[in-house]
């Protein structure tokens, strides 16, 4: 980008955010800041503070500071469409949904990029922790950040990647600690501020809490599984769940909804007295029953295998997809910051399945699995 260009940047309040803000300035590019309000319910917010104010006063006040123009915009009806209610549609289900991931893709990778688009912007930037490359004919494709404790590539995992040219992260070939510092150079009021905790532009906000205020409780069962079970002897079809019933086991306590829980979850049992924590292995939402198992290398808690339905699979590039019946190895995630774990990748006429070299932890319906060729960020789907 040689030449002075419209960037629109998603100012959040954050020190990310304020840091690509002033880089793309010191670039000599046109910059206007867009604070993207997504939330009006402050009932629900974490010891009475009100995130978006603050939030919104300090972008413009980093605004204020680098001289570019700011305004504030409601995407509160979008975001409670395309976000709020699938992630409860979802836990209803039973299912563990990322919100994050909902809201780069139908938030700010959409409804704001059109936004910008008809203010007739050249790219829409942002403080993610990422980076892209351009490769032949004119494709686009993300790559890890430098700072990999801070990679958030699998946050971005869904986008589209048409409209990943009209994106830009200012920030990727920088540590966390480089983004600090500069910010601290450059006297910005977020320089020191700290992460926010929460739903994804919602602010500071306990996903129980959130979920407790949108789902009826139900009263249930909380059954406990032995280590030794015989079902563990069994080895499942690629990409099938073990199934649990309550003959495997025995009661140990009672739950509020069994929709609460995701695999591998330990907060929120309240039950005691055990030699060792106790940790969800599977959730049944239609007998609203809780399958637990104790300890944490509890063998109910693993899984070496996984499916995607073929029609919920994104490929960011094209020409990575996998033939049917081909086997490819992927180095591939299931959540934001685990290492990257090696992986065989196939598919069939239904399903695309992984199956990892080595067991992994807590896998769970309607998480995201992305996949990876070294550093390069190639596809992803939720888990089924």
């Amino acid at each position: 980008m040689e030449k002075k260009k419209r960037i629109i940047i998603a100012l959040s309040g954050g020190v990310d955010s304020s840091v690509a803000a002033l880089l793309l300035k010191k670039a000599k590019h046109e910059v206007i800041a867009l604070f993207m309000r997504n939330w009006h319910d402050e009932k629900l917010t974490i010891g009475n503070e009100c995130p978006w104010l603050t939030d919104s006063h300090d972008a413009l006040q980093i605004a204020e500071q680098l001289n570019i123009p700011f305004k504030i915009i409601d995407l509160s009806k979008e975001y409670k469409k395309r976000v709020v209610d699938y992630m409860i549609n979802e836990y209803e289900k039973g299912f563990t949904p990322n919100p994050d991931i909902l809201c780069n893709k139908e938030i700010k990778f959409d409804v704001f990029l059109k936004y910008a688009m008809n203010l007739k912007a050249d790219f829409i930037a942002t403080g993610h922790y990422c980076q892209k490359e351009i490769g032949p004919n004119d494709t686009h494709s993300l790559i890890q950040a430098k700072d990999k404790l801070k990679d958030q590539t699998y946050f971005l995992c869904q986008v589209n990647r048409e409209k990943l040219k009209k994106i830009i992260f200012p920030i990727g070939h920088l540590t966390k600690k480089e983004v600090r510092k500069i910010a601290q150079e450059n006297n910005l009021i977020t320089a020191n501020k700290k992460d926010s905790q929460g739903l994804c532009f919602v602010g500071k906000i306990k996903l129980p809490i959130f979920l407790k205020q949108k789902l009826k409780n139900k009263k249930g069962d909380i059954i406990e599984i032995p280590h030794n079970s015989y079902l563990y002897s069994k080895k499942p079809n690629v990409g099938d769940a073990i199934q649990y019933s309550p003959e495997d086991g025995k009661k140990i306590g009672e739950h509020h909804g069994a929709h609460y829980f995701t695999i591998g979850q330990r907060k929120g049992l309240t039950i005691g007295g055990k030699k060792a924590p106790l940790f969800v292995i599977e959730t049944d939402v239609q007998k609203n029953i809780i399958y637990v198992g104790m300890g944490q290398k509890h063998s109910g808690l693993f899984r070496q295998n996984l499916k995607i339905n073929i029609n919920n699979v994104h490929w960011l590039l094209k020409s990575t997809t996998i033939k049917k019946q081909e086997k490819k190895k992927f180095l591939v995630r299931i959540r934001h910051r685990q290492k990257l774990q090696d992986a065989y990748i196939y598919m069939d006429n239904v399903y695309l399945y992984i199956l990892f070299q080595k067991p992994q932890r807590g896998i769970s319906k309607g998480q995201f699995a992305a996949w990876y060729t070294n550093n390069k960020l190639i596809g992803s789907g939720p888990i089924e």
